[in-house]
């Protein structure tokens, strides 16, 4: 633990060295109540030691950094180290009149607490070192000061114990609380993450990796990547799981072809309890005994519906049987007809020579040597079958058939299938056996039929015995396999969640790398740096459950490899982020676009759709959606409405910003709306053709309701509506410029912002920032007023290419020095194309030659740093290895990590493949401010699709409906306005809307996030309960 003290309390001088304050020495010191630490009242300083033999313990030569400082700070304030005897500063009295508390004090009291002199058997100083006592560090004592350092929250000191010193024990304990508080995590950024290593003891591997699953937040890396699935540790137990979840599904499959329901999983009061390894066998034991159970009445209640069906054809193959042979007897003229005009045939040769009669017809067959075939056979298949027959015999055969009016079911698929019956006459055993080989063979069932009417008969009673008695035998059978099921749907939903939980865990398991001769499970993972804390205490618990006194470490690696992009989302903001993140993940610690999505996504999409009366549907859709949500949840959902059920908080803020807009538009249901007092006046008491402006009266908001079902009202829209999207587009795309800013100054890179960012924002600013401004300025002044027709922007943006310097009026300028002033900004935005083109490339080769110069290693290149040093090795190979321990250092446990000191592999500098990079992205900047810029006009062309389709739809229906009076007026209205808000909620609603939320997507996705997003990040996916639960639901 000491070394965890130590690292702890490096990290707190570090931080406390720039605020230092001088104060005077003094040899007594005692804390008060109101000292430093709130909880340190009753501390009491033991013997002090300097920083540099404190870090000597750590063989890391960092002790003369502080005595420079010293020597700086505190030239003749200095005490003696117990330790190397070096001068050592301490403050006078930390709540004693005129006493200044600095954090410089505050953390040099903290450093005093590390090593402490305990009487007893406890703690021992000398000149050596310090020595633990075994016992003591397995006390109930020891165990509560670890759980204080691998929690972020603060414990109660442990109970004194008589050979100890209390007051040594709250000092560990204040530190832990002083130093590990949480940090907070907003969506502005990713979450910090750091790659944590733990050593885990064998023993309770599976109940720290379910307690960790059950977290939700650490990423494990796969440290058994070249390890063939089947060579891996736990490939046996999952196999073992893998034979449990079959019989599981085998369950829900015959409890699906019985048609009994399972007991939803929100039924049961906490179905994601993890259970122990002694429930798991348990239930693996009682699922293969049920199986068999299952399986045995299943196929005993096959075979006796398959031999029930067996005995329905049979009876309803001798029912018609019957019919053949009665109509047989004293008609062979009709068999004559039915066969072929051959005279050679045998079968019609010995029927005329020996007769008909009816008391000689059932004895003729036997002397005329004619057989006969009986069967059933699928009704589709009958044709062809007796084509076959036909053609295969050449017509020396004698076939009837007729349908069973009743399906058959299929025990096997429990399908129904219409079937008929068929009796083959014929001459010959080998004709006979060559009829039942094509029967056979098309999937026709044969039955034996006898000659003899009276047996017939007693083989029809025979087979209605063996039916009665079989439906009972099946009615039971039927019961008992129900009944089986139906106490297996009891707690067959828990089962498949502990299943799927329990194999997770294993595979996790099979991530992680084996120390065969410690016994030891070494994971590595990624997890929020805020997270740490609950993790720890969540490590501390499960040992605590299972008894161990070796606790689980908690390593916490330094390394450059890339981390994880995690952002902490809820219900509202998860469907904005994932727009965001099915377009790109974002590169970790970038700003994350989904921030002001929230906003601009709902608003874009407004824009278009702008209309209150379709907002308000919108907006009662989604109430409803989040007022059901737990039980949609629990519901299961078709495709479509699934998605829309996801993203019911964006559709809540579309309505919400639909409203809005339809309300500046002044348009609901294409509708005005005259909240107002309007500031047109129809001249000639409402008889003129044109309306006059009433002077010192203004709309105060949105658009003038008089402007609907004018003449000259889309032409007014449309202007104002296209010159809103330019305003717009140009204050989205100036915004997203902005966060290529942002990301450049966090990730300290500032030739990105004077290569990229400068350049491009003056050029983007020279030419559609002057257009915005432009349309500001023109509407801004009044004309009329001014005795001046206001100029074409259109033109006056044409003229500053093709002709700078020269106007389309130089009389009519749109403001004066209008010339000089387009001249100057072309300039600007023609010098920016080469700057940004050349200079980020050329500085980078000039960085690259420089830093070779002097001997360092070039730009990209990286050096591979052993990820094996232990503390063993020289001084540097602490801060080299990048571990930082919250272990014990005397335990000689091997740091063992693979690819981490060394960070990713680069590439070696390529001038020519970055100064293509470049190209490319300067040919795009420019191009897109144009392309970009007019892909901002989709949201005047829809709005304007929008208005004209509503205005349509309403007088088509329900203008004409006003039209109507009387009982058959109410009676239309009723049936026309249903008619018009069907086709409204479809067409208008969930067409238009489908098309314009569309539209802001790629607005968001292509015009505005090409403007800073990154997007190389790598998506962090937490071993998960919950998400492998929501991606693989139980139902």
């Amino acid at each position: 633990m000491q070394l965890t003290y130590h690292i702890l309390a490096f990290a707190v001088f570090a931080s406390a060295l720039p605020s230092a304050e001088k104060q005077d020495p003094s040899n007594s010191q005692q804390i008060g109540k109101d000292g430093a630490l709130m909880a340190a009242g009753q501390c009491k300083i033991g013997q002090r030691y300097c920083f540099g033999a404190i870090v000597g313990d750590l063989r890391v030569a960092k002790q003369d950094i502080l005595h420079q400082y010293c020597d700086q700070k505190y030239k003749n304030d200095w005490q003696s180290c117990n330790r190397c005897k070096r001068p050592w500063a301490m403050p006078d009295c930390w709540d004693g009149p005129g006493a200044k508390k600095s954090v410089f004090e505050s953390n040099i009291f903290l450093l005093s607490l590390l090593v402490v002199d305990v009487p007893g058997d406890g703690l021992r100083d000398d000149a050596a070192g310090v020595t633990r006592d075994e016992t003591w560090r397995q006390s109930a004592a020891w165990n509560a000061i670890i759980t204080a350092q691998l929690s972020s929250t603060p414990i109660s000191p442990p109970a004194p114990r008589p050979d100890l010193e209390t007051s040594s024990l709250r000092r560990k304990t204040c530190l832990s609380t002083a130093i590990m508080a949480p940090q907070k995590d907003t969506m502005f950024r990713s979450a910090d993450m750091s790659l944590t290593q733990l050593y885990i003891a064998n023993e309770i591997g599976r109940e720290v990796v379910s307690a960790l699953g059950e977290l939700g937040v650490m990423d494990f890396r796969d440290l058994n990547a070249e390890t063939t699935a089947f060579q891996r540790t736990f490939t046996q137990e999952i196999r073992r799981l893998d034979n449990v979840e079959r019989q599981l599904r085998y369950f829900h499959a015959q409890m699906d072809k019985a048609d009994i329901a399972m007991r939803s999983i929100y039924d049961f009061n906490n179905p994601f309890t993890s259970p122990s390894a002694s429930e798991i066998d348990e239930l693996a034991d009682k699922s293969q005994s049920l199986e068999q159970r299952i399986a045995s009445l299943n196929e005993s209640y096959e075979t006796l519906k398959k031999r029930e069906v067996e005995l329905t054809e049979w009876r309803w193959v001798l029912r018609e049987a019957g019919g053949f042979f009665d109509r047989a007897r004293g008609q062979t003229e009709e068999i004559r007809q039915s066969l072929d005009d051959d005279d050679d045939a045998p079968l019609l040769r010995d029927v005329e020579q020996n007769g008909s009669g009816d008391a000689s017809a059932e004895r003729s067959f036997t002397v005329m040597n004619i057989g006969f075939v009986a069967g059933v056979i699928p009704r589709e298949r009958i044709a062809a079958f007796e084509r076959i027959l036909w053609r295969t015999l050449r017509g020396n055969l004698y076939m009837n058939q007729s349908e069973i009016p009743e399906p058959i079911i299929n025990p096997e698929t429990n399908e129904e299938t219409s079937k008929n019956v068929f009796i083959i006459f014929a001459h010959g055993k080998e004709i006979i056996a060559k009829i039942r080989k094509i029967s056979e063979s098309l999937g026709a069932d044969l039955y034996s039929v006898d000659e003899n009417s009276e047996l017939r008969r007693d083989q029809i009673r025979e087979v209605n015995t063996r039916l009665s008695d079989l439906a009972s035998v099946l009615r039971n059978t039927k019961s008992t396999l129900d009944a089986e099921l139906t106490a297996i749907g009891r707690n067959l939903a828990a089962w498949m969640v502990v299943i799927k939980k329990e194999k997770a865990t294993y595979e996790t398991l099979n991530r992680f790398s084996y120390d065969h001769q410690r016994k030891t499970l070494i994971a590595e993972a990624w997890a929020p740096t805020s997270s740490l804390g609950l993790i720890k205490s969540t490590l501390s618990d499960v040992n605590e459950r299972a008894g161990l006194s070796v606790p689980t470490i908690v390593n916490q690696i330094k390394t450059t490899k890339t981390p994880p992009t995690y952002f902490k989302v809820n219900r509202f903001t998860n469907g904005f982020q994932t727009i965001i993140d099915a377009y790109g993940t974002i590169k970790y610690r970038e700003v994350n676009p989904a921030l002001p999505a929230i906003v601009t996504f709902p608003f874009m999409f407004a824009v278009m759709f702008g209309d209150a009366g379709h907002g308000i549907i919108l907006l009662c859709a989604a109430l409803a959606m989040i007022y059901y949500e737990r039980r949609l949840e629990r519901s299961k959902l078709d495709e479509l409405f699934s998605m829309m059920f996801y993203g019911r908080y964006i559709v809540f803020m579309m309505g919400l910003f639909s409203i809005y807009t339809g309300l500046i538009y002044c348009d609901a249901f294409s509708l005005g709306l005259p909240w107002f007092k309007s500031m047109w006046v129809w001249d000639n008491d409402g008889k003129g053709p044109t309306a006059s402006r009433v002077e010192g009266h203004t709309y105060p908001f949105g658009l003038d309701y008089r402007w609907h079902d004018t003449e000259n009202d889309l032409l007014f829209s449309n202007s104002y509506k296209m010159k809103l999207s330019i305003l717009l587009g140009w204050c989205h795309m100036t915004f997203s410029l902005m966060w290529s800013l942002v990301n450049a100054r966090y990730f300290k890179t500032p030739i990105d912002i004077w290569g990229n960012f400068v350049p491009g924002m003056i050029f983007f600013q020279s030419i559609f920032g002057y257009l915005s401004f432009s349309i500001v300025y023109k509407w801004s002044i009044d004309w009329a007023a001014k005795g001046q027709d206001p100029p074409s922007l259109l033109n006056m943006l044409i003229y500053m290419f093709l002709q700078p310097g020269t106007l389309e009026d130089p009389d009519q300028p749109l403001y004066p020095g209008q010339a000089t002033v387009q001249v100057i900004l072309l300039l600007m935005a023609l010098v920016c194309v080469p700057i940004l083109l050349f200079l980020k490339p050329f500085y980078l080769r000039w960085e690259h030659n420089r830093a070779q110069a002097l001997g360092y290693r070039g730009i990209g290149e990286s050096a591979r740093v052993s990820a094996l040093d232990d503390d063993d090795e020289d001084t540097n190979g602490n801060a080299n290895g990048g571990r930082e321990s919250f272990g014990d250092d005397d335990d000689g446990i091997a740091m063992i990590t693979q690819d981490i000191g060394h960070g990713e592999e680069h590439e070696e500098f390529d001038f020519g493949e970055i100064m293509i990079h470049q190209v490319i992205h300067t040919i795009e900047f420019c191009l897109n401010c144009v392309s970009h810029t007019a892909s901002y006009l989709r949201l005047w062309a829809l709005s304007l699709a929008h208005q004209r389709l509503s205005i349509v739809l309403w007088e088509m229906t329900m203008k004409n409906a006003f039209t109507y009076t009387g009982i058959v007026g109410s009676i239309l209205m009723v049936f026309i306005f249903g008619f018009w808000f069907v086709l409204t909620v479809m067409v208008l609603c969930v067409m238009e809307g489908t098309s314009a939320m569309l539209h802001s997507l790629r607005l968001h996705w292509v015009e505005a996030m090409s403007k800073h997003f990154i997007g190389d990040g790598v998506p962090f996916e937490p071993f998960s309960f919950k998400v492998l639960l929501e991606e693989d639901p139980v139902e």
